[in-house]
């Protein structure tokens, strides 16, 4: 069982890239982000025909997440937005049942500039997300949380550089909120797989920092204890990043054994 998470930064936009990519990679399971389409406008015909079943959250021009599922497999959604405020009506997180596990597709907010409003929204959400996980994790259920969190959880997960210090990023409150969403029992996969350094997931479109390698580990897939003891093997797709007509993250996936 394989499954990614892909901030594709404009579903529409990069249809080419995200077709090219499943064709290639063959993932089970796929979390979107940032699809940048209203419900209406998402290209649900075109994965259908590459063999991808869809269930997704639109928003105009910002936001929207959704979950892919290959062949067969199908998807029961239970949940379209992150509870705990009614009033949020942003698009940034979908849950379903789907290839016999819970998955929680989330987009995070990004929290620039801080301090000011924006931040303090990033720290109500991402609280938000401790406590709807926190009931997941004791349902006991096989559950993945994937997505783009906007967390640089550690020091291990950027570049060495100074120029991202007073970035919303890799501030210390949600890196505190990320790593007591680790104290609960879920377990950071990329991170439990290769730790000496995760690959990282985003580069800038700014000053070459593709071609520097100057990036960040913000795409992150988190397992429940029922899932993380199925763990083989995962990775970043870093050639996707480097096509034409690229998204700024790259694919960042996982291969589970069966159950």
């Amino acid at each position: 069982m394989k499954i990614a998470t892909f901030n594709i930064n404009d579903v529409n936009k990069r249809l080419p890239v995200l077709l090219g990519w499943l064709r290639a990679a063959k993932p089970d399971v796929v979390c979107l982000q940032e699809l940048k389409a209203a419900q209406a406008e998402f290209p649900e015909v075109a994965l259908r025909k590459a063999g991808y079943s869809a269930a997704w959250v639109g928003q105009k021009s910002w936001n929207g997440v959704a979950i892919l599922a290959r062949g067969r497999a199908r998807i029961v959604v239970t949940r379209t937005r992150l509870p705990g405020d009614p009033k949020d009506s942003q698009s940034r997180y979908i849950e379903a049942a789907v290839a016999g596990m819970i998955v929680g597709c989330l987009y995070a907010p990004n929290g620039n500039p801080q301090p000011g409003p924006k931040f303090d929204y990033k720290l109500a959400w991402l609280k938000r997300l401790n406590r709807h996980a926190a009931t997941l994790l004791e349902s006991g259920a096989p559950v993945v949380l994937a997505g783009d969190f906007n967390v640089v959880p550690t020091p291990d997960d950027i570049y060495p550089t100074r120029s991202w210090d007073k970035d919303a990023l890799v501030q210390p409150a949600p890196r505190a909120l990320y790593a007591k969403l680790l104290k609960q029992g879920w377990s950071d996969a990329l991170r439990a797989l290769h730790p000496a350094g995760p690959p990282y997931t985003f580069w800038s479109y700014w000053r070459n920092r593709f071609e520097r390698d100057a990036g960040l580990r913000i795409d992150h897939l988190l397992l429940a204890p029922a899932l993380a003891n199925r763990l083989i093997r995962g990775g970043v797709d870093r050639d996707v990043r480097a096509g034409p007509g690229a998204s700024d993250h790259a694919p960042a996936w996982i291969v589970l054994r069966k159950p």
